[in-house]
This record gives C-alpha cells, structure tokens and sequence, in this order.
C-alpha cells in the first residue's frame, strides 16, 4: 500500500489523456452551414418550377434514403420515374433532376456533407458537375 500514489497519479495521467479530445473541444462546435440553393440554374426557371421532389424538411433528412431507393428502383427494377407525396411525377436521374437545379455541389453538397462528416459515394459514378464559373475582374478592378 505504499505505492498508491503511483496507482492515483497514473490513473489521473490516463483519465486526462483518454478524455483529453473532449475537454479541449468543449463548447466549440461547428456553426451549421448556411447551404445557398440561389444556383443560376434555380434563378433562370420561373418561379411555380422552383420546387424540389420533396419539402424541405424531408429532403434535409431523408435525401440520401430517396437517392438510395432510386437507385434501386432506376438501376434494379427498370422503374424511372418517381411519384412524391402530393402525386406528382418526376424522371429519377441525380443528373438530370438534381443536379439540374443543385449545380453547385461545392456550396450545395460539400458544405453540409463535411458538417456531417459524410464522405458520399455518388462521384464514384456519377459524372461530378462542373463548378460554377467565378467572374474576373475586368480591367484594373481587384
């Protein structure tokens, strides 16, 4: 028993490096990304087209659910076309649907993916979209 504060001392020197990650970051979180769905694409269709598949809220949770059953549904079953909850039709293709509106897959799909810490595999087949263009400055403007 003459050795106890050796046992103390080595249990507080793991207890201080185990839990050493969650103390250092605490009250440090990660302001959620503001995702900026005003692509050029969206701003050129008139105003009664600017809707998606699904409402917002099903759409920020469950996307990847929907991708994964048009998938199957596409790919397996030979089925392309998708009916949301208020009866409407749309083609099922990531690049012709989604894509068509959501072009800007660093603002739109990489905020929120590395907010999550998600690493998605859709590029793995799908054709990755072009980045939007930025404008130069024209002349002596910087």
């Amino acid at each position: 028993m003459y050795d106890a504060w050796k046992i103390l001392v080595g249990l507080a020197i793991f207890l201080g490096l185990f839990t050493f990650a969650f103390w250092m970051n605490a009250g440090k979180a990660a302001p959620v990304p503001e995702v900026k769905i005003d692509t050029p694409e969206i701003k050129k269709m008139p105003e009664p087209e600017r809707k998606c598949v699904e409402d917002k809220h099903f759409m920020r949770t469950t996307h990847m659910q929907l991708i994964n059953h048009w998938r199957d549904q596409a790919l397996r079953d030979g089925d392309r076309e998708y009916v949301n909850k208020k009866g409407e039709k749309y083609v099922i293709s990531l690049q012709n649907t989604c894509i068509k509106c959501h072009s800007n897959k660093k603002e739109f799909c990489d905020k929120c993916h590395d907010y999550a810490g998600v690493s998605p595999y859709c590029w793995d087949c799908h054709i990755v979209p072009p980045e939007e263009p930025k404008e130069e400055p024209k002349g002596n403007e910087l």
